[in-house]
């Protein structure tokens, strides 16, 4: 799976923020505890990112249409996930930060090369 497929599946699980209480991801494990420090509103609000970031990532080269859609959406993701670094350094989760590293550097890696000082297209 690339870096593409696999971030889309991490917003498109993640979006679920936006309907499932916060309780059912609390209770997944230690590194899912996180949920309880935000409000149910704040935790809406980050699923909220997280669809769109996906579709935008998705839509464009599946349909062949709105390519304009990658650069903001791979934007998005690093800022998302910039934030979600820093959170787990917060609560001092130095252990589970992989995961993060591991789709913010395809995403900071993507926005780089479309909004750059010589973007790629395609």
């Amino acid at each position: 799976m690339d870096h593409r497929r696999s971030a889309t599946a991490v917003c498109l699980v993640g979006s679920s923020k936006m309907f499932v209480p916060q309780e059912k991801p609390a209770a997944l494990g230690s590194s899912a505890q996180w949920v309880l420090e935000f409000s149910p509103g704040a935790l809406k609000a980050i699923g909220a990112v997280e669809l769109p970031a996906a579709v935008g990532l998705v839509l464009p080269a599946v349909l062949g249409i709105a390519p304009a859609l990658v650069p903001p959406a791979a934007t998005g993701l690093v800022l998302l996930f910039v934030c979600a670094l820093t959170m787990r350094l917060r609560r001092g989760e130095k252990a589970t930060i992989t995961g993060d590293l591991i789709y913010l550097a395809p995403a900071a890696f993507v926005a780089w090369g479309r909004f750059g000082p010589t973007p790629f297209t395609g």
